[in-house]
């Protein structure tokens, strides 16, 4: 069981299920030879994937070509089913930062052979993740800079902005096929940049007006 921290208060959260949103930035997908969707697509990550705040991430050994995807975190306050999009943030208790990591060369080996690949996304110490800000204190969160540095060189850089489905559009799209409930976590996809990452980087992700994630990989 992991909870997280609603920031400047007591409350935690114990989290649910991550639900992340794949190629929502154009760059992005154009990098990896991807068409970005017509309309939002899902992957789940589990609750035992999250790590915290200076903790180490660990690539398995099945792996040569782990890969970071920085992404604005969207924590779940309260339940919804069939979300209006026009309602969709009064469902949100705050905003975080998360790193994707991801092994690239397992996702593509078992997408060409038609397998699923939730290896390559959920396994232990795939989502290392802030505590959240309070929705209240980010007036707007579709104009937050994203950035991310590995060993002090800048590797990703982009702004929410640029998300093809907005935060309210992946909050209705999603409800629509699972329930959202208290303490489920959107990753909101990421901006292009991404790269392999090898034992002994140190990754630091911002976001404006959110803070700083800083993790070490092994």
């Amino acid at each position: 069981m992991h909870r997280v921290l609603l920031l400047g208060s007591q409350k935690t959260y114990r989290v649910g299920k991550i639900l992340c949103v794949t190629r929502n930035y154009r760059a992005h997908a154009a990098e990896l030879n991807n068409e970005p969707p017509e309309q939002p697509v899902f992957f789940l990550k589990p609750s035992s994937s999250i790590i915290g705040q200076g903790e180490t991430a660990v690539i398995p050994p099945c792996s040569q070509n782990c890969q970071h995807e920085v992404e604005l975190a969207v924590l779940i306050g309260k339940w919804g089913k069939n979300i209006p999009p026009e309602t969709a943030i009064s469902h949100v208790a705050g905003y975080g930062i998360a790193i994707d990591l991801t092994l690239r060369d397992l996702q593509q080996d078992l997408k060409a052979k038609g397998l699923p690949w939730s290896m390559a996304k959920g396994f232990d110490t795939s989502c290392p993740l802030t505590d959240f800000l309070p929705a209240s204190q980010v007036p707007d969160p579709q104009a937050l800079d994203l950035s991310l540095y590995v060993n002090d060189e800048l590797r990703q850089q982009g702004n929410s902005s640029e998300m093809i489905h907005s935060i309210p559009n992946l909050i209705s799209a999603a409800s629509a096929l699972f329930s959202l409930e208290e303490g489920d976590i959107l990753l909101t996809g990421t901006p292009a940049g991404v790269g392999r990452l090898i034992s002994g980087d140190l990754l630091k992700a911002q976001i404006s007006q959110i803070g700083t994630l800083t993790i070490n990989i092994r």
